[in-house]
């Protein structure tokens, strides 16, 4: 996830750099929301791997 968040950041910035704003603007906002996922997804690992969540 973090992965491809990654990629669409710097597909954005490229795409913005020559020009294309409707592209640059997706791409951006792609890459904001899988980089959320990714963080939402962690800190429930993360507090799994502490036992803070209690997994039935």
């Amino acid at each position: 996830m973090l992965k491809w968040a990654i990629i669409f950041a710097i597909v954005s910035l490229v795409t913005g750099w020559l020009g294309f704003t409707g592209v640059a603007g997706a791409t951006g906002t792609i890459a904001k929301i899988l980089f959320a996922i990714f963080l939402i997804l962690f800190l429930i690992a993360l507090l799994a791997v502490f036992g803070i969540l209690k997994m039935a």
